[in-house]
């Protein structure tokens, strides 16, 4: 049970939370406070905890990304809500995706190491848009002929991808199987 101080906290990181287009980190959230009332990150979190207590039997979540915590639909609640936009939702190419999937499981990935996997050119508008999108982004330079742009995720990618680490993706081996429809052999 939280006492009335915690329970403004609460209130504060929910409200604060809702009214932010973007996730907010615990320090952010403790930043809503001013000086003097401060509350350390165990009483923040407590009061996200509380928070996601609170909303676990309801149609919104609060769920942690890699940049902090955000409210959102919970997926099986989401092809009414999408309806409230008339935008079509934006298809990507399967060259687009595979792209990214390099990336994001190769990282970091040079344009060969891209083209070299996928055996086909890679398109720099495939390129243009994942940066544009924020999903990647240039981390460095390889050092060979030619210096090619090496390539990562963002924190972009994550969030969007309801992910907190890279670590969340699943596992490659079981994408394979899947993508083959066939059951992963079994160890012996």
């Amino acid at each position: 049970m939280l006492n009335n101080i915690d329970m403004e906290i609460k209130n504060i990181v929910e409200v604060s939370l809702f009214a932010a287009n973007e996730a907010l980190s615990v320090m952010e959230l403790q930043g809503l406070f001013l000086l003097e009332d401060r509350p350390d990150k165990y009483r923040v979190r407590e009061a996200l905890n509380a928070l996601q207590e609170e909303y676990s039997q309801k149609p919104i979540e609060l769920v942690e990304t890699a940049s902090g915590y955000r409210f959102q639909v919970r997926s099986e609640y989401s092809p009414w809500v999408t309806r409230l936009w008339e935008e079509k939702p934006v298809k990507y190419s399967r060259a687009l995706l595979e792209t990214l999937a390099i990336v994001a499981y190769q990282q970091p990935a040079t344009r060969g190491d891209i083209e070299s996997i996928r055996g086909v050119a890679v398109s720099t508008n495939i390129i243009r848009a994942l940066e544009e999108r924020e999903w990647v982004r240039v981390i460095g330079h390889k050092d060979v002929p030619g210096r090619p742009a090496l390539y990562a995720t963002t924190k972009v990618f994550l969030d969007y991808f309801n992910l907190q680490t890279l670590g969340d993706l699943p596992p490659l081996a079981s994408l394979r199987y899947q993508q083959c429809n066939t059951e992963p052999p079994q160890p012996q």
